[in-house]
């Protein structure tokens, strides 16, 4: 712990626990290992956020002594459920119909053109009057906004401007080469406004950082100014002290995905490949899925009598469970997205499995951002979504280990590791000229 009196930093973030996901963790571990650095996080978050998955199990993360302001805010998504009579928060789900109905199609106009530029927008106006008076009240030396929703990145920018104090903006996604953006019926005008508003963040920030080289060159283009790369990692804390050996039993596979399967993370490649690879095997293998899993992909293996019996769905988890099922499987499954934005997509669940000793084999560009890392640990393989062959060879000739491996070059994702870099960037901004 330094000698000198912490720096405070206030952390305005919409997700914090008991929500779930690699973006909670990002800041929660931040937060943890800050103070170690000379800063002391003050967390503003809302106090009634509109999310479907929750991980209580994260609260027990966030230290005693941490203050976290939560702060209400008024979401459009619940007039929509209330118009629909749908008590589902999930409003993903909406986008992923295949038939919608009018009233969704007028929501999803809505909300491409007239809320801009995210449904938390309404959050932003209060937000500022409230931190303003706080502001003046406390001593904070840095401001940190994490975003999506981008909107948070508004309260930042006028807090900047009404106080002077350092900002400091954080890109988990891109903003307006935000792939997701695409989905949505948005007029010319309305992406115009974006790129004007993302603009004004990327010029206005005292620092600006991203999760992945990729990412850093695209707004580095749009900038005009260096932005600072800040990957997500792993915590060494939430892994076992030893893992087990799971055994060298050549007649027996078990491979895992933990994570989201949705619309734009397809798995159905690597299933019929596991299939062609198993179906006429004598080996016992089993594909283990941890995680929300999307009704096409339920449909699909519901359809299809040797998957049903050959891949297990165990649902949602709380994190600290997921690490019983790594301990369990020979063999883990990356699917990263097949989309615009499928180059400079490096999930958080990546540094953890990295973590663990056990194989990858991941789906998608084996020139992109997490292809890179995953060579560079010697930790699998990647192999495009349509390779279809190379995978099939891959899973037959997959032979299992009884030892973990100790990928390579894993310092520099640790939690703490990552958590140092922030804080020098904090230092470097708060005080410019020393």
């Amino acid at each position: 712990m330094p000698d000198n009196p912490l720096k405070k930093v206030l952390i305005i973030t919409y997700y914090w626990p008991p929500s779930a996901g690699s973006g909670v963790q990002r800041w929660l571990k931040f937060a943890k290992y800050l103070p170690e650095f000379g800063w002391e996080p003050v967390i503003f978050t809302p106090e009634n956020p509109d999310f479907e998955l929750k991980d209580e199990g994260l609260q027990k993360e966030i230290n005693p002594s941490l203050e976290v302001i939560k702060f209400p805010i008024w979401e459009p998504y619940a007039l929509f459920r209330k118009l629909k009579n749908e008590p589902l928060k999930d409003t993903s789900k909406v986008l992923e119909k295949s038939k919608k109905s009018l009233l969704d199609k007028l929501g999803i106009w809505i909300r491409a053109n007239l809320i801009i530029p995210d449904p938390r927008v309404y959050w932003v106006k209060p937000s500022v009057e409230y931190l303003e008076s706080f502001l003046h009240r406390n001593q904070i030396d840095a401001i940190i906004t994490t975003g999506p929703p981008h909107s948070l990145h508004l309260i930042g920018k006028s807090l900047k401007k009404k106080t002077g104090i350092a900002w400091f903006a954080d890109f988990r996604d891109p903003w307006s080469q935000w792939e997701f953006l695409d989905t949505l019926p948005m007029t010319d005008l309305v992406r115009r406004r974006h790129q004007r508003l993302e603009n004004e963040v990327l010029n206005e920030a005292d620092a600006v950082a991203t999760i992945s080289p990729t990412f850093q060159q695209d707004l580095e283009k749009l900038a005009g100014k260096p932005i600072h790369l800040l990957t997500n990692g792993f915590d060494p804390d939430d892994l076992p002290k030893e893992y087990k050996n799971v055994g060298s039993d050549q007649n027996h596979l078990e491979i895992l995905y933990t994570g989201v399967i949705d619309a734009i993370r397809n798995p159905i490649p690597f299933l019929s490949a596991f299939q062609e690879a198993f179906e006429h095997d004598s080996r016992e293998v089993k594909l283990r899925f941890v995680g929300k899993v999307s009704e096409n992909v339920r449909s699909y293996l519901g359809s299809n009598t040797w998957l049903k019996e050959h891949v297990i769905l165990e649902g949602y988890v709380n994190h600290s469970k997921v690490f019983s099922f790594y301990e369990k499987a020979h063999l883990l499954l990356l699917i990263l997205t097949d989309t615009k934005n499928a180059q400079g997509n490096i999930p958080g669940k990546l540094f953890e499995y990295m973590a663990t000793g056990r194989s990858i084999i991941a789906l998608g560009d084996p020139r992109g951002d997490s292809a890179q890392i995953i060579q560079k640990a010697m930790a699998g393989y990647v192999f495009k979504h349509e390779d279809h062959r190379s995978i099939t060879s891959f899973l037959q000739n997959f032979k299992v280990s009884i030892d973990t491996v100790q990928h390579q070059n894993l310092n520099e994702y640790s939690r703490k590791s990552l958590t140092q870099k922030l804080a020098q960037i904090l230092d470097e901004i708060q005080n410019p000229l020393s």
